[in-house]
């Protein structure tokens, strides 16, 4: 089949969902539970790109301090803030229409919450394959989990897009070799196609 795309890989925060205020009510509780303030717009900005770990890393720079947030963030549930996140309204009809012709996949930085952010959303059965970061020895930039996804399907890079929405997305794209497709983000300019809709991806695939 040459070159022909056969797979479509969706990054989650930002891309399937709307997860900011799902996930600044998150961390902030975390900090307001050491009687922190709430994240800055910078704070924000990386928190919502990385994995919790290297998120909590930046929030909490004294280790002694940091290590007790780890312990209270590892008691906490995600479902309370799920009420926060805000579907793609054209997912559900997207995936109806790709799958079964091309295999789609989930590759995101987020860890322990993956599965239930999916089966609480009723998404678990509409993806061939899901790598979160718990899944990889290094998270995105890092081009692993895109690697895995690829091995998987048994594919070359360039029967693939990879749907993300920030920097990380775009260099993990471009490490792994897979055509990237900016999601409302002008300023990923080295990305194949900018879209500000998941329904958009109709026109490049079908």
């Amino acid at each position: 089949m040459g070159d022909t795309i056969q797979a479509v890989i969706f990054d989650c925060d930002g891309v399937m969902f709307d997860t900011t205020k799902a996930n600044q009510a998150y961390y902030d509780h975390v900090l307001a539970h050491f009687g922190l303030p709430d994240m800055t717009p910078a704070q924000f900005a990386l928190a919502h790109m990385h994995t919790a770990d290297m998120a909590m890393t930046y929030l909490f720079p004294d280790e002694k301090l940091r290590t007790a947030a780890q312990e209270y963030r590892r008691t906490l549930t995600y479902q309370p803030f799920f009420k926060y996140m805000e579907m793609e309204p054209t997912l559900k009809g997207l995936l109806k229409k790709l799958r079964p012709r091309f295999k789609t996949a989930v590759a995101s930085n987020r860890a322990d919450t993956m599965a239930a952010v999916l089966s609480t959303h009723g998404l678990e059965s509409d993806f061939d394959m899901v790598v979160c970061a718990l899944d990889v020895v290094a998270p995105k930039p890092h081009p692993e989990m895109l690697l895995k996804v690829l091995d998987h399907f048994e594919i070359n890079p360039r029967q693939a897009l990879y749907v993300g929405d920030s920097i990380l997305d775009q260099q993990a794209a471009a490490a792994a070799g897979i055509p990237f497709v900016a999601y409302a983000n002008p300023e990923l300019t080295s990305a194949r196609h900018h879209i500000d809709s998941l329904a958009q991806l109709q026109a490049i695939l079908l």
